[in-house]
């Protein structure tokens, strides 16, 4: 099976949290946290600085790894480091998502997500 190891942006705006919803794929429309691929030679830290920057033109500050999943999908095995983050600036710009949320720990549960962020949301409410 093939493995993809990829970076994820948990950013924190006082009581609530981003989420993204999918534009595009075979799992267009479900919500996940912001983030991608992890490039040859990139740290997870500079990757998910990379992948913010591209979709979502904003710039983040990036703090401890809330948690590392792994994941089992039908065609792959996923790797997701998963940071704490917070946006430089209020400026964003939907590059690659159809919508995006913030969303508090009363409200996470609202939107439908991909299987691996899911298991997120427990850690996720007891930060916020």
């Amino acid at each position: 099976m093939k493995s993809i190891e990829v970076v994820a942006a948990i950013i924190i705006k006082g009581n609530e949290v981003f989420a993204t919803q999918r534009g595009y794929g075979e799992f267009k429309g479900w919500w996940e946290f912001p983030g991608g691929k992890i490039e040859p030679g990139e740290c997870p830290q500079e990757a998910l600085k990379r992948e913010i920057k591209e979709e979502l033109d904003a710039e983040i500050s990036v703090g401890d790894l809330l948690e590392t999943v792994e994941w089992d999908y039908p065609t792959f095995h996923l790797t997701m480091h998963c940071f704490i983050c917070t946006l430089k600036s209020e400026c964003m710009h939907l590059n690659e998502h159809e919508s995006s949320a913030w969303l508090t720990k009363d409200t996470l549960d609202t939107v439908k997500w991909l299987p691996a962020d899911l298991i997120l949301l427990d850690k996720i409410q007891q930060v916020l």
